[in-house]
């Protein structure tokens, strides 16, 4: 089982991990101050960019109920960030947060394995 869960990793990681040039949303649109600070800054920007593609490809693999959570957690998510406003240091802990629970979901995914 931890087999599946790294392979898991190891595949999607580099998806993460990719050299990001912009946001996971329209820096040019940017108005609040946390949105702002993530596309001033290029590692915030690159863990935002982390965290939308880890939040992208776990949602399609969770049941319709889990759907609904992960978008609940998602919107308390991002109220936290906004909470943030311009620190940087705040910011960066919200998304190591953020993408540390993500990837959990991948791990239980894989420790359930196929239905």
């Amino acid at each position: 089982m931890i087999g599946k869960a790294l392979c898991l990793t190891v595949l999607l990681l580099p998806l993460a991990r990719q050299p990001s040039e912009a946001a996971s949303f329209d820096c040019s649109k940017a108005v609040a101050a946390d949105e702002k600070a993530i596309c001033s800054d290029h590692q915030l920007n690159d863990a935002d960019v982390e965290m939308a593609v880890l939040y992208t490809q776990l949602k399609p693999l969770l049941g319709m109920g889990a759907h609904g959570d992960m978008e609940d957690e998602q919107a308390v998510w991002l109220k936290r960030r906004a909470g943030c406003g311009t620190d940087n240091d705040c910011l960066m802990k919200a998304y190591e947060e953020r993408v540390q629970q993500l990837r959990r979901g991948f791990e239980a995914l894989a420790k359930r394995g196929p239905s």
